[in-house]
């Protein structure tokens, strides 16, 4: 279908990345999938063909390309029929180093934006903990000034890409200042003594991408590591949060294409009672509000990532295309398994994966009922501007 926000670049670039997905990642999923790893290898192709620094300047390495060749970008990883592969690359790409390359000085951005972006190093944003998911002012972990250093102390969970990544952009409080307002944020290689990887997390989905619990016991790292000044890490983990949630709803669009796909696909093979499954009103017509329900969710996802790329207010956007397409993602994928029947219930077959993998969608980069909570405050806190 063709869109104002299109060029014929960008639909070049998707089919450059599709056909990468299809040759050099799908075929290995299931082995990596069982390994809970992803090799490094395949950032280092990633990085080679520019596929980790796809908005970011070409002074550090990147394309500079704009916000839709992200779109097309984050479309397509779906296609490698591993949620844990998706979550992992978009959180190197988009979510690890976007706040060292616009606060961080040059040697942080030589140190570890240029190296992500050419898949040499993978990067981990370490925010979450045990009892402070989504209420990021409430964080414990802290960091204490001890001369030319930062002194840290505490522990992050969920950290996709914790257990094998290079480094953690990490949030501490710093000081005694209560609240958002002690937020800071470090960039700690996994490397430097005293952090530990205490566990790695068993998911229910996602299997691919190694997630953990990282700790933090009198971990010394210069202060040059600083991004920006202390005290600003909470507004620029907010001022980051309405692109996480593209990315999410991007990922969330492309992946329920693909169950759809699927779906269709294995309907116009199977047949029953003489007949193709797709010959079946019952199931064609249920498929069929899924895909005009993906069509709205996918535009309202293409609006959300034009208003950023204008610099424009795009939390409420952002929020609704994040909480419209990772809910209508979990329907599909139980669509999709559905029409397979009880072939849908078996591991070796795709559709019981996009199951599970569609379930983590809604709860990372904030769950749908924060999503709820910002769309609500748009809508009845600001005296009815609906923003």
């Amino acid at each position: 279908m063709r869109s104002v926000y299109f060029r014929d670049e960008h639909e070049q670039f998707r089919l450059e990345v599709r056909r990468f997905v299809e040759e050099q990642v799908a075929p290995h999923v299931d082995a990596w999938e069982a390994e809970g790893r992803i090799p490094r290898e395949i950032f280092r192709r990633l990085g080679a063909l520019g596929f980790l620094g796809i908005t970011a300047p070409e002074e550090w390495g990147g394309s500079g390309g704009d916000i839709f060749f992200a779109m097309a970008f984050l479309e397509e990883l779906p296609r490698s029929m591993s949620g844990g592969f998706c979550a992992a690359v978009s959180v190197q790409q988009f979510m690890a180093t976007p706040h060292i390359l616009r606060y961080g000085s040059e040697a942080l951005r030589r140190e570890f934006v240029v190296p992500s972006i050419a898949g040499h190093k993978v990067g981990a944003l370490a925010i979450t903990e045990a009892d402070t998911g989504s209420d990021v002012a409430s964080i414990r972990t802290a960091a204490a000034r001890e001369g030319d250093s930062y002194v840290i102390h505490g522990e992050k969970t969920f950290i996709t890409n914790g257990a094998d990544g290079d480094f953690y952009t990490l949030a501490v409080r710093i000081g005694d200042a209560p609240g958002a307002a002690g937020l800071s944020l470090l960039v700690v290689d996994r490397a430097t003594p005293g952090v530990t990887v205490a566990k790695r997390l068993d998911k229910l989905g996602w299997h691919a991408s190694d997630t953990a619990e990282i700790r933090f016991d009198n971990v010394r790292v210069p202060a040059e590591r600083l991004i920006g000044r202390e005290g600003a890490g909470f507004a620029m983990l907010v001022e980051s949060f309405a692109l996480e949630r593209i990315v999410a709803a991007a990922i969330a669009v492309g992946s329920a294409a693909v169950a759809l796909e699927t779906a269709r696909g294995y309907m116009s093979a199977r047949r029953a009672f003489g007949r193709t499954l797709d010959t079946f009103q019952a199931l064609r017509h249920r498929l069929a509000d899924l895909d005009a329900e993906l069509e709205a969710a996918r535009q309202l996802t293409y609006h959300a990532a034009w208003l950023h790329e204008q610099g424009e207010p795009a939390g409420r956007e952002s929020a609704m295309a994040k909480l419209v397409a990772t809910e209508l993602g979990q329907r599909i994928a139980d669509a999709c398994v559905q029409v397979y029947g009880g072939y849908g219930f078996m591991e070796e077959l795709p559709a019981a994966r996009m199951f599970r993998d569609a379930r983590g969608a809604t709860i990372s980069a904030g769950t749908s009922e924060i999503m709820r909570e910002i769309i609500a405050r748009a809508l009845f806190d600001t005296k009815g501007e609906g923003r």
